[in-house]
């Protein structure tokens, strides 16, 4: 039988060899491999590694700066910045953000309508960065987190300079406000800059002047421990901690003066309207009113949805400046420029006179244009008219200027146009000639501009709007004789580091110069006559007054009277009453303020708006507010 050879042990044993010598191999090449890549991290590479193991147990804190603070022309403080404890919520920290979020509301933390904000707004920051969620806690709220703070993971409770305005609603719609950094604002703003910022200038000065006074922020460097607790800060003795103060923003000083802005609100109380003062010489501007006005201080500790829209759905509209982009027919009031177009075009002189009978109709048309007094004047000349305010008298006018030559010189002085003030949202009201009637109507027979609308602008009617800032710009005008400034909020700006003060010089708009110079006087002294003449209409306003007023009153139609009906101010509704209008300056010789007051449904502006400028005269001239 022949035998078979199962197995081979000398064959086995050399592939035993082999294949240990292959493990062995790769056993020492992934030896040698690990060893290298050791040698690499912590020998070669030890401190980029330090480094960054640092930074797995540090945290970076942002140091926001001071915003700058803001004083009025006499220096009084009236926005600044105090101390106050606001929530902070660190995204990556937080770890379920919606979960977070709910308990915040539930412990009463967060207002549930403003829920969904804060949500995108932490979720637009990066998620290291700690996002402001609620300003300016209160010491019930501050309790109410020490006692839920170990459930609140990511949220911090920290000290921060937060706005404050300490004359509350005084002011509002010339400062403006700052606010919550919105999803929106963040669209337009450098985050950088805004790093551990929670505010933004929303209106006003706050919003324009916001690059300057916001500064620039700072960091520190802050050890942790594995609950995310503080243990060491940069200013401590660890070298490797990174650190950089922040800078403070420049401070503001204003042409505004508070007190003689209290005046104004006070004399305004319980009342819609705007009142606005200039001084002559250089354009500042020493009020700025927009009533029923609103306290900003509400906004900077972050206001409610509920809140807020008490305040957009109010009616009377607090946050509307009514001096910037309320827009109104100027009424009487700007016949005395009325009268200079007529003496500069040479279509009428001072000693010429019409009657009026109390209407008057253009030729070959039986419509009555009606004067305000309905038995008419009578005989008058230019001083007269601008004196007893008489409406034919300028329908005469008007049409003998013709809508051109109305338009040229209204746009030269101002009207139909922003004035350029240094604060955003201004309005350019209306100035209507034949052009503007094509291009702000689509349909053919509502562009024809017919001869009874240029007869309506001679008493400041019609399609004409302007803002109580343009009234009082084109009032300085008069007051200087043909000089004029852009108007001005802001004075000067200061860094409160160094001091370093940088002056904002006037800024002057080009001369108006009149064929006949004397003509200038012609007008003061009508509307000089306006408060001192017998038949002045502000006669009474400006009684026992020390100083000499040159102004005029002025009636705005707020609804179209037809031919035959009469209009009984009794009997009309509140908000459907002419607005009352009054524009001055004083003293008229040497002229020191300007002021522009508007009373919205307010009815005659010889007793509803000229009683206002008076107590702003009387402040300023003779009890040295200013």
């Amino acid at each position: 039988m022949r035998r078979v050879r199962i197995k081979d042990e000398h064959l086995e044993q050399r592939i035993f060899v082999q294949r240990s010598a292959i493990a062995a191999f790769i056993v020492l090449g992934l030896m040698l491999l690990l060893a290298g890549r050791a040698f690499w991290l912590q020998v070669l590479r030890h401190d980029h590694y330090a480094e960054l193991s640092l930074g797995n147990r540090a945290r970076i804190e942002p140091l926001p700066p001071n915003r700058g603070i803001i004083f009025d022309r006499s220096g009084r403080v009236i926005a600044e910045n105090t101390p106050a404890y606001q929530l902070e919520l660190v995204r990556e920290q937080a770890g379920d953000l919606d979960a977070i979020l709910a308990q915040l509301t539930h412990f009463g933390l967060l207002e549930r309508d403003d829920l969904e904000r804060v949500r995108l707004l932490v979720l637009s920051r990066r998620p290291f960065e700690a996002v402001p969620i609620r300003l300016q806690l209160d010491d019930e709220l501050v309790a109410r987190f020490a006692v839920h703070r170990h459930e609140l993971h990511g949220v911090t409770l920290e000290t921060r300079m937060a706005r404050h305005y300490p004359f509350g609603a005084i002011g509002a719609h010339a400062l403006g406000y700052v606010g919550a950094i919105s999803e929106d604002d963040l669209t337009r703003l450098d985050k950088e800059r805004y790093f551990g910022t929670g505010v933004v200038g929303k209106t006003g000065i706050e919003r324009a002047y916001e690059d300057e006074m916001l500064g620039s922020g700072g960091y520190r460097e802050v050890l942790v421990n594995a609950e995310g607790r503080n243990v060491e800060f940069a200013e401590g003795k660890n070298g490797q901690l990174r650190n950089r103060q922040p800078r403070a923003g420049r401070d503001l000083r204003l042409a505004l003066d508070i007190e003689l802005q209290r005046v104004a609100e006070d004399a305004m109380a319980g009342r819609r309207g705007a009142v606005v003062a200039i001084d002559p010489s250089n354009g500042d501007v020493l009020v700025l009113a927009s009533l029923p006005s609103f306290d900003p201080n509400g906004f900077a500790r972050g206001i409610s949805r509920r809140d807020y829209l008490a305040l957009t759905q109010d009616p009377d509209q607090p946050l509307f400046n009514r001096v910037l982009r309320g827009t109104y027919p100027p009424g009487s009031t700007i016949k005395p420029v009325m009268a200079l177009a007529g003496l500069e075009y040479e279509v009428v002189s001072p000693q010429d006179t019409v009657f009026c009978p109390g209407h008057f109709s253009l030729p070959n048309s039986r419509h009555r244009y009606r004067d305000w007094k309905r038995e008419g004047h009578g005989m008058v000349d230019m001083r007269n008219a601008v004196m007893q305010s008489c409406d034919v008298y300028f329908y005469r006018l008007a049409n003998a200027l013709g809508i051109g030559r109305i338009h040229d010189i209204m746009t030269r002085i101002g009207f139909g146009a922003p004035t350029g003030i240094d604060i955003g949202g201004e309005r350019g009201g209306v100035m209507p000639s034949p052009e503007w009637k094509k291009s702000a109507f689509s349909g053919q027979a509502q562009q024809v501009w017919f001869p009874g609308e240029t007869v309506i602008l001679g008493i400041g009617q019609g399609y004409w709007a302007a803002t109580p800032l343009q009234l009082a710009t084109a009032t300085a005008l008069l007051a200087n004789r043909g000089k004029h400034f852009r108007p001005r909020l802001v004075r000067a700006l200061v860094d409160p580091v160094t001091g370093a003060v940088e002056e904002r010089e006037p800024r002057p708009l080009p001369d108006i110069t009149l064929k006949n110079q004397a003509n200038w006087e012609v007008i003061v002294d009508a509307m000089v006559a306006v408060t001192s003449g017998a038949r002045g209409t502000a006669l009474r306003a400006s009684r026992g007054a020390a100083y000499s007023i040159a102004g005029k009153t002025g009636t705005a139609q707020v609804f179209t009277v037809g031919q035959t009906e009469n209009y009984d101010e009794k009997k009309v509704a509140e908000r459907l009453r002419d607005h009352a209008l009054f524009v001055a300056f004083a003293p008229a010789e040497a002229p020191k303020l300007v002021i522009a007051v508007l009373v919205e449904n307010g009815g005659h502006g010889s007793s509803a708006a000229a009683p206002i400028a008076r107590a702003i005269f009387d402040a300023y001239l003779t009890k040295g507010t200013g």
